[in-house]
């Protein structure tokens, strides 16, 4: 209860802007939650996804891996799927890497979209505690200075102290908003990373395997494999 008591003492020294604050605090944990969930669950259904597929391009069944691909909703999915699609017409290994890296523009943003907010946010928090804390000491010496002299210190003193509260409750929001920012931007920066990986290894069996059979890319990556049913 004693707790309770300074929580809601803090809040109410704090001044009318401690109240965006903790819209801000709100929408920052929301964005942070959908994001974290969103990249965790892409980063599972990528792996899996991959250690389907794997069989598949170490066979050089091309047109098996289309299959799954074609059904799955990962990230992973959509980037080789385009890579095959491409296979069919394409002569170089340069033509199928060109699909897949227009097909990873298309999915970057999925990947990044609101995490940007985390840092504007964090901002925003540390800015309204500094102007709230500003007005706070506007008002706090427009009183102190129709007060009775010998009071003017103490009631100073007790008037800035309060007015810190806002900026100390925007720091408090601003600070972890920071490290989930950096912390979101080095798990999509892994997932990413992760992807361009086995969009090489995948060209790479593409090559392979167009070298083994002494044809283009792709010629070789289809031959001897069923086409791809379509539903």
């Amino acid at each position: 209860m004693e707790i309770y008591n300074v929580v809601v003492g803090f809040f109410k020294n704090g001044g009318v802007f401690m109240i965006p604050i903790v819209i801000i605090l709100a929408l920052g944990i929301a964005i942070a939650v959908e994001r974290w969930v969103y990249l965790t669950i892409t980063t599972a259904k990528n792996r899996a996804l991959w250690n389907t597929v794997v069989p598949y391009l170490k066979s050089g069944n091309f047109a098996g891996a289309m299959q799954v691909t074609s059904k799955s909703h990962a990230v992973i999915g959509q980037i080789m799927t385009y890579g095959l699609n491409r296979v069919r017409s394409a002569r170089r290994r340069e033509d199928i890497e060109q699909a897949m890296e227009e097909s990873l523009m298309e999915v970057l943003p999925r990947l990044e979209q609101r995490t940007h907010y985390l840092a504007t946010f964090a901002n925003m928090a540390t800015l309204m505690g500094l102007l709230g804390t500003i007005i706070g000491l506007i008002d706090a010496f427009t009183a102190v200075s129709n007060a009775n002299p010998a009071e003017k210190a103490e009631l100073l003193s007790a008037s800035i102290s309060i007015g810190m509260n806002c900026t100390a409750f925007g720091l408090m929001v601003a600070i972890p908003l920071v490290l989930i920012h950096s912390m979101l931007q080095t798990k999509t920066t892994k997932i990413v990373d992760s992807v361009e990986m086995a969009s090489v290894k995948f060209l790479n069996a593409i090559s392979e395997r167009a070298t083994h059979d002494g044809k283009p890319a792709g010629e070789a990556a289809l031959a001897g494999t069923p086409a791809p049913r379509r539903g």
